[in-house]
């Protein structure tokens, strides 16, 4: 039987040995295993997705002013290797440096 949200859970996420690295203490496991990255990569697509000629990571950073930096641009990597999101170039961010173009595919 066909479960819709088996094919949710195959697109997004990431595993947990993804998150921390080998010699991290067990404090670092413990909060990987509470981080929703199937829903934090969807939340983060959908904002990328308001722009359409792409956007910098300060423009995704401010849809979720309530959200810690880290929560939100750790799903850059993810979506990029999953082929959501491409990069297109760079531009300068609020900082003054440069930031890379992403726009969802």
């Amino acid at each position: 039987m066909f479960n819709p949200f088996q094919f949710v859970k195959e697109k997004f996420g990431t595993p947990i040995h993804r998150l921390v690295r080998r010699d991290d203490p067990v404090t670092s496991y413990e909060a990987a295993e509470k981080i929703d990255t199937t829903k934090m990569e969807q939340m983060v697509l959908e904002a990328i997705k308001r722009f359409p000629e792409g956007c910098i990571s300060d423009e995704v950073l401010a849809e979720f002013p309530h959200l810690p930096y880290s929560s939100v641009t750790g799903r850059f990597k993810a979506l990029y290797e999953k082929g959501h999101i491409e990069i297109i170039g760079v531009r300068k961010g609020k900082s003054g440096r440069n930031q890379r173009i992403m726009r969802a595919i």
